[in-house]
């Protein structure tokens, strides 16, 4: 009945939409389900911590349409004037830049700023983090030939390349800033988006205001907005049954849901997606006894994941048992291929059996350790202690460390941890780069497993390469296997459901299968 129930909401809402005239004006205040960002630089992060709070302050090159963020394919130019067609065999991509942008500072953005800031992402300086840059291991170099065209080389053609680009943590910063200090945006924040930064309290909240001289005309159409932290989530519930808040953009539990639409009867709309994020299970290889591929398997083969998905899709943010690709994609697994995986096998006590006698063989029966776990709820603690439950099945005991999200960042990065509860989330639909969490972390700064691995590489890489879809859908499949089975070096757990219920004055912005895209605020507005 609920279902239906929100699936009515959003039939009537639609045609409404449409109809409806943008106002001008008002401040958007919105919860952020985190206690604060680890730093400002989305170069450098990867939470929605980052994203929620600083997004509004910064321009991109290119995006995921905001009328139609749910699709995987339909973007647009937001700092270009054309998304072009590449030469060279699909080589070379020439942007230009628009005239007239200006810095909130009051000075003049061109294609240095734009090519300095993708340099900084694909080539970081010695010392420099930048945790999505082996997805552009197909770059060759970047550079701005005049202060209004950009140049992109490739290594070779791919069609992963363009929806690279339009990846939301690419923020677009001064090159003179740059220059001076390639750490200046972990700290400090200078744009040239919709909004300018006016304000940010520790732990509780920040700010912005309207940019007068956006070159959006007509946009942003609020006068402001203010992100308040709030890791807990019967805070940030109240505070939008309470309409203290308007909402907040992560999502929401089903029984959350349930609680707000009861309360606010039409007062509240709802807006729901399949999320590009998977939960994941961090293990540090380095550590013993983890450095071996039988207690890895045995600690996936321990969990039963189709029994366990149904409860849990009730009271949290997952729902769908999938491999390392998004559910529905060409290149995801069926039920039946994944079922030939550990941590899927669909006989849970012949799988148990099998995990109690690897550790026995490896000599790690009775094993004891601590999962690192991100201090928010959903779905980290509840993901915790189904997994910890699940383990105690075959004997392994589990403590918690429930940490902030600073702190679990530095715990992944320094190597300080034996497992941590994590996921791997994506800003665009993009199977073939999305996997690149899973490749050895001395590859992707995202895997956190501290593990090389050259095979796995050559895998992936070959795959990269391969054009034709049912050779690569093959090549997936051997990839997602040896990941996730061959070698255990991953242990992926159920995907993500988003719903996201917000007062009903809110217009202007529509759901996608990512937190991190369309959050800049800029079509926003508020009927009120």
């Amino acid at each position: 009945m609920r279902r239906l129930l929100l699936a009515s909401l959003l039939a009537m809402a639609a045609p409404a939409l449409a109809a409806e005239t943008p106002k001008h004006g008002g401040t958007l205040t919105y919860m952020i389900p985190a206690d604060a960002p680890p730093s400002f630089d989305g170069h450098r992060e990867a939470t929605f911590a980052t994203i929620h709070s600083v997004a509004p302050f910064y321009s991109v090159l290119l995006r995921i349409n905001p009328a139609n963020p749910s699709s995987a394919s339909d973007y647009v130019c937001d700092l270009c004037t054309a998304i072009p067609k590449p030469t060279d065999d699909g080589k070379t991509w020439t942007f230009k830049i628009r005239d007239g942008v200006k810095w909130h500072d009051g000075t003049a953005l061109t294609a240095a700023d734009v090519a300095a800031s993708w340099n900084s992402i694909v080539f970081p300086a010695p010392g420099v983090l930048s945790a999505r840059a082996s997805i552009y291991s197909m770059v060759e170099s970047i550079a701005a030939p005049d202060a209004g065209t950009v140049v992109f080389k490739l290594k070779f053609a791919t069609s992963a390349f363009l929806p690279a680009l339009g990846d939301a943590y690419a923020f677009i910063y001064k090159a003179e800033t740059l220059a001076k200090d390639p750490h200046w945006y972990e700290r400090n924040i200078l744009g040239s988006g919709p909004f300018k930064f006016t304000g940010y309290e520790l732990g509780q909240s920040i700010k912005g205001e309207r940019n007068p001289d956006y070159y959006h005309k007509g946009l942003p159409y609020l006068d402001g907005f203010t992100g308040i932290y709030a890791p807990k989530e019967s805070t940030r519930v109240e505070a939008i049954r309470g309409n203290r808040a308007a909402l907040e953009f992560r999502g929401l539990p089903p029984s959350a849901v349930d609680q707000l639409l009861k309360a606010g009867g039409d007062k509240i709309t709802v807006q729901t997606s399949d999320w590009n994020c998977v939960n994941n299970l961090t293990i540090n290889h380095k550590r013993k006894p983890f450095d071996d591929v039988r207690v890895r398997r045995a600690l996936a083969l321990a969990i039963d994941q189709w029994k366990g998905a149904p409860p849990l899709s009730k009271v949290t943010t997952i729902k769908t048992v999938g491999g390392l690709v998004f559910p529905g994609s060409p290149l995801a697994a069926t039920k039946e291929e994944l079922q030939k995986i550990a941590g899927f096998w669909p006989d849970i006590e012949k799988s148990r059996a099998e995990a109690r006698r690897l550790l026995k063989e490896a000599g790690a029966e009775g094993l004891t350790f601590e999962m690192v776990v991100r201090n928010v709820d959903q779905p980290y603690k509840y993901t915790a202690n189904w997994v910890i439950d699940e383990w105690s099945k075959i004997g392994v005991k589990v403590s918690q460390k429930v940490v902030p999200t600073g702190p679990w960042f530095e715990a992944m990065r320094g190597g300080t941890f034996d497992v941590v509860s994590e996921s791997a989330c994506q800003s665009n639909i993009n199977p073939l780069l999305d996997v690149q969490k899973f490749l050895p972390t001395n590859i992707s700064p995202q895997n956190y497993n501290q593990y090389e691995d050259a095979a796995q590489n050559e895998m992936y890489e070959k795959m990269l390469h391969e054009t034709d879809p049912v050779k690569q859908r093959a090549l997936m499949r051997q990839f997602e296997t040896y990941t996730l089975d061959t070698a255990a070096h991953a242990l992926v757990l159920v995907w993500w459901n988003r719903i996201v219920p917000m007062q009903s004055y809110v217009k202007g912005w529509k759901i996608s299968p990512s937190h991190f895209v369309n959050q800049d605020l800029g079509t926003v507005w508020l009927d009120q």
